[in-house]
């Protein structure tokens, strides 16, 4: 079934700025993880939002998401050099809701390169907000061959009308 026309100019310019702030938000992750910018980065998530790291932790709400930051995993990740790639991502819209998917990947600095030390699929559950696109939930889970990860990268349910 083909998605509904959307008739107005408006209308469309909205999608398509709603799009590109979502693709804005998710491409900031990286770099402030990097840069060790914990609390800028919690600032992605809605304030009672949830970061789901499948098999390490969950954390919840800004002080709970700024810990995965400056917490000894990610410390010793950026001591030895990292970068974290995400991208790019699939966004499906449905009003003042998103969900974004696609992976990530996490180098380390090796002391003469770089090596892959982890990739994952992940699903961005996002909502608008008075200030903006948030993240509600983030799941990740490493690409293994699970089915979990598979379902994080498969697209929504599409709803069918009543």
């Amino acid at each position: 079934m083909a998605p509904p026309v959307t008739d107005t100019i408006e209308a469309r310019l909205r999608i398509l700025e709603d799009r590109e702030a979502i693709r804005a938000l998710v491409a900031e992750y990286g770099p402030l993880a990097d840069a060790g910018e914990a609390e800028a980065l919690a600032a992605l998530w809605a304030a009672d939002g949830e970061y789901e790291v499948v098999g390490f932790a969950t954390a919840r709400g800004h002080a709970e998401i700024a810990a995965l930051i400056t917490g000894p995993v990610h410390q010793g990740l950026m001591v030895a050099g990292c970068a974290h790639v995400l991208g790019p991502i699939a966004i499906d819209l449905d009003g003042d809701r998103a969900t974004a998917r696609g992976h990530s990947l996490v180098l380390r600095f090796t002391g003469s390169g770089f090596e892959v030390h982890r990739v994952s699929a992940n699903r961005w559950t996002l909502a608008r907000q008075p200030g903006g696109w948030r993240v509600v939930h983030r799941a990740n889970t490493l690409l293994d061959g699970s089915q979990a990860a598979r379902a994080l990268l498969a697209p929504p349910t599409v709803r069918r009308p009543s």
